[in-house]
């Protein structure tokens, strides 16, 4: 028997959604991400629902892409290592970097009520973070330039360069949350597949051997 898979379950579930939002102000309105909501009036499921919502198609297509491409590698590695339960696992992952990266906006904008985002990236830099956890020399080709970078080299850029733009940039983009997701999906990889973190520095040293 064909087993199902979550990360094509994942996106069908965020495309219909934010489709249906993206044609409904209603509720496009009220699944975003609302600290002042969350925390004043207690709407506490908007810390997961702002992920199934997107700005646009962009926005919406770079997400999924992304998701599909390392959450193939992410799931099917934790099938491997925790046989039987690799998908639930891979499931806490996904919905742990959801929250998780929605905590420094609780922090900052609890009493902002005109701060609001949508979108799952901080889900998905979890998710590909967890990759580079788990392979951290294979390829990955930077956007820009059409030549492949080691996974590791690639995500110690990505940290730096959210941080930078999470201090300097006015793009209404929650930076903050790139990275939160990124050291949850790194940490819980870590965490929950010992073997793994032992394995990464092993992979890295070889590289430069």
């Amino acid at each position: 028997m064909i087993g199902f898979n979550v990360t094509l379950i994942i996106i069908i579930i965020t495309a219909g959604i934010s489709f249906i939002a993206m044609n409904n102000r209603d509720v496009f309105v009220k699944l975003l991400y609302s600290p002042y909501q969350a925390f004043h009036r207690k709407e506490y499921y908007r810390l997961f629902t702002h992920a199934l919502l997107h700005s646009g198609w962009i926005h919406l297509f770079v997400n999924m892409y992304v998701l599909y491409i390392f959450g193939r590698v992410v799931e099917s590695s934790f099938e491997y290592y925790k046989d039987g339960s690799g998908k639930f696992y891979y499931l806490l992952l996904y919905i742990g970097g959801i929250i998780f990266a929605t905590l420094p906006a609780l922090k900052k904008h609890r009493d902002d009520p005109m701060y609001s985002s949508v979108g799952a990236s901080g889900a998905v830099a979890a998710v590909l973070f967890a990759s580079i956890a788990l392979k951290p020399t294979m390829s990955i080709y930077f956007i820009f330039l059409p030549i492949p970078i080691p996974a590791f080299i690639f995500g110690a850029l990505y940290l730096v360069y959210e941080a930078y733009m999470d201090k300097k940039a006015d793009d209404y983009v929650a930076h903050d949350a790139h990275y939160y997701g990124a050291f949850f999906g790194i940490l819980f990889t870590f965490l929950t597949l010992p073997g793994v973190f032992t394995f990464f520095f092993a992979q890295i040293l070889e590289y430069f051997t």
